[in-house]
């Protein structure tokens, strides 16, 4: 019996060190190929000199063009980049999805689809007339009228109580405390007409719920929060890693709103190109005029990608195909590998 109980332990413990090895080759094997597709896309697009900085909002056209990054993040907080990382840009829509969560956080996921809707529009994010032809008229919340929509539904008792929340929970997603770039706000501001009418138009259609001008100021200084690409692959991981930050540890979002927030993402987030997006990589994903691109691939990692030349739909021209790249490589596309291009 004691050689039998010996014999039976060694070959727990041969079995457990065989586990052990196992799964740090299969770790540092992922770890190779996320840095491995990380500096590939980035070689393979920093030349790209497609597409142009958005100039609608003065500010943005100052932006130098050619700058480039790219960073994946995982659910466990590991960070594997290539190019500019630290460069603070200005994170415009990306953060539309992130005051979603906030509304939902608050309200639950029907409220979304109850005050602002969740179907796509096929019209430019800016659209003024997809709030007169849409009986739902904010649409979805990746589109500027919903957006709005949804930074006056959150539950506050001021205008800088509302604020507070919006970007204390921004900062939560990125795991730092992130601040307004001034002359972004300003220049976006003192130029926000279309936006304006849009808060206006809304309100007149009982689709607004706060004062107008309220709503756009605090949606304009959304914005132009300030953030990084390594800030933005830690804002994606955390929806990947059930709503808690991977590097903090903070729960942002209750992991049962995250399939409701992603399939918002999946069906909206790249506007107009929407479905072009998920025919080509397949990844629930949030992008912005400021040249940001977050994706999300669910319980794994996120890809966050920065380049400031967009295409004529407003989506940056090099973070879209890096991250295109990145996806059919590791074969992450939701609906099984997508196709090289």
């Amino acid at each position: 019996d004691m050689l039998n109980t010996t014999f039976s332990r060694s070959i727990s413990a041969t079995i457990s060190l065989f586990l052990v090895l196992f799964l740090n080759a299969t770790v540092a094997q992922a770890a190779r190929d996320y840095q491995r597709v990380v500096d590939e896309a980035y070689e393979k697009f920093k030349d790209l000199k497609d597409g142009a900085n958005a100039n609608y909002i003065p500010i943005l056209d100052t932006v130098p063009s050619d700058l480039f990054g790219v960073v994946i993040a995982t659910r466990d907080g590991k960070i594997y980049s290539a190019g500019e990382i630290k460069y603070e840009f200005s994170i415009q829509s990306v953060s539309k999805p992130f005051t979603a969560s906030l509304v939902m956080a608050q309200q639950g996921p029907k409220v979304i689809r109850e005050k602002i809707g969740v179907e796509p529009t096929g019209l430019p994010f800016n659209s003024r007339l997809a709030v007169e032809i849409y009986d739902s008229r904010s649409v979805n919340p990746s589109v500027n009228a919903g957006a709005i929509a949804a930074v006056s539904l959150v539950q506050a008792d001021s205008e800088k109580d509302r604020w507070k929340k919006v970007s204390d929970n921004i900062s939560a997603y990125a795991g730092r405390d992130l601040k307004v770039l001034e002359e972004v706000y300003n220049s976006e501001y003192e130029t926000a007409w279309g936006n304006r009418a849009i808060a206006n138009l809304l309100y007149n259609y009982e689709r607004l719920y706060s004062d107008p001008e309220e709503a756009l100021r605090v949606y304009t200084r959304q914005c132009s929060i300030g953030i990084n690409t390594k800030d933005l692959a830690i804002m994606g991981a955390t929806l990947a890693n059930e709503g808690v930050n991977p590097v903090t540890g903070k729960k942002v979002l209750d992991s049962e709103h995250i399939p409701e927030l992603l399939a918002i993402m999946a069906a909206t987030g790249f506007y107009d190109e929407s479905g072009e997006w998920m025919y080509s990589a397949g990844l629930p994903s949030k992008t912005g005029v400021g040249g940001g691109i977050v994706a999300v691939i669910p319980g794994d990692f996120a890809i966050a990608t920065f380049s400031p030349r967009l295409n004529p739909a407003g989506n940056s021209v090099r973070g879209m195909k890096a991250i295109q790249h990145i996806a059919a490589e590791l074969g992450v596309g939701l609906y099984g590998p997508n196709t090289r291009e």
